[in-house]
């Protein structure tokens, strides 16, 4: 999808386009009223200004757009993301069934101490990383928490944003 297009598109067409970036209603509509973008730094920056607006229930929205990490059985439950989570969560595919067994295990324990599913940008990360990283952030405390989970989204947001935009 060209940013034209994007600027262009009727609300309804734009909000479904941009739901696949990020899973917060208020993201989306924060980003809709933006419109239109000069070019991808203006989008890019208007998701970090929207981004900054959002409270404590809209990131948890965004972060129920997202399967588990390495767990891609449940990527057909996200079907309009699979494709992008798929690949975002390559380094989980394909590793030891110990550390599978392990990332289920910490992502059982980071949703009991947290309240949602872990949220790491994936991209580029081998599975044994994305578990050190999940289990270091076991540690933090639920605000800061919140705050890096949210960071997080927002990379992913940004490489979907991209992702979009290289569409046909």
């Amino acid at each position: 999808m060209k940013l034209l297009t994007l600027n262009e598109l009727v609300p309804e067409l734009a909000r479904e386009f941009l739901e696949r970036c990020c899973g917060s209603r208020v993201w989306v509509e924060g980003m809709i009223a933006e419109r239109p973008f000069a070019d991808r730094a203006a989008l890019h920056a208007a998701t970090d200004r929207v981004g900054l607006d959002l409270q404590r229930a809209d990131w948890l929205e965004a972060f129920g757009h997202h399967p588990r990490i390495g767990e891609s059985a449940l990527l057909e439950k996200f079907r309009s993301t699979a494709v992008w989570a798929g690949a975002e969560q390559h380094g989980a595919a394909g590793v030891a069934a110990e550390v599978i067994e392990a990332l289920a295990a910490a992502n059982r324990a980071y949703e009991e101490r947290f309240g949602y599913v872990f949220i790491v940008c994936a991209t580029g990360k081998r599975a044994d990383e994305m578990l050190a990283i999940l289990e270091t952030r076991l540690a933090n405390d639920p605000p800061t928490e919140l705050a890096t989970a949210a960071a997080e989204q927002l990379k992913i947001t940004h490489l979907r944003l991209d992702k979009l935009l290289e569409e046909s």
